[in-house]
C-alpha cells in the first residue's frame, strides 16, 4: 500500500540460497535469475545485477522511443539499443548506442536522439536515487 502522495513504479524480491551469488528474482509474476560471472565466483546462471540495470535501461529507451513514434503517428520502426558500463577514470559510465530500422526522416531521428534523453529511467540514472535500508 503506498501513501498518499506516493506511487508504487516496480516492486521485487530477491532471494540468495545455498548456491553462491545465484539470486532467484520475482519481478511480478516474472522469474529471473541474476549472478555473478565465473570470474568473479559465480556459476553465470544469469545476468549480472548491472547487466539487469542495463537492461532496464535499455528497454526503457527501446519502449519510450516506439511510444513516441506510436503518438506522433510516424511509420513504426525497430529500435536497437546496445549500452555497455565503463569504469573510466574511476567513475562509471554508461555509453548507450540507439539505432533505429529504415522508415524515419533526419527530422525525426534528430527528435528521438532529443526523447532518448529523457527517458523515465534515463532521468533516474541521471539523478540518482535514494535507497532506504531496513534491516529486520
Amino acid at each position: 500500500m503506498s501513501a498518499p502522495g506516493e506511487m508504487i513504479i516496480a516492486s521485487v524480491h530477491a532471494d540468495l540460497g545455498e548456491t553462491p551469488y545465484a539470486v532467484a528474482i520475482a519481478a511480478g509474476h516474472h522469474r529471473l535469475t541474476a549472478d555473478e560471472p565465473k570470474g568473479l565466483g559465480g556459476a553465470d546462471a544469469g545476468a549480472s545485477p548491472f547487466g539487469y540495470v542495463l537492461s532496464g535501461l535499455g528497454a526503457c529507451s527501446a519502449i519510450t522511443l516506439r511510444m513516441y513514434c506510436e503518438h506522433k503517428a510516424w511509420p513504426p520502426v525497430g529500435v536497437h539499443v546496445a549500452l555497455t558500463l565503463r569504469i573510466i577514470d574511476g567513475q562509471r559510465v554508461i555509453e548507450r548506442v540507439v539505432s533505429f530500422d529504415e522508415g524515419l526522416d533526419e527530422g525525426q531521428v534528430q527528435r528521438l536522439a532529443e526523447v532518448v534523453e529523457k527517458t523515465p529511467v534515463t532521468l533516474a540514472l541521471k539523478a540518482g536515487m535514494t535507497i532506504n535500508t531496513t534491516i529486520e
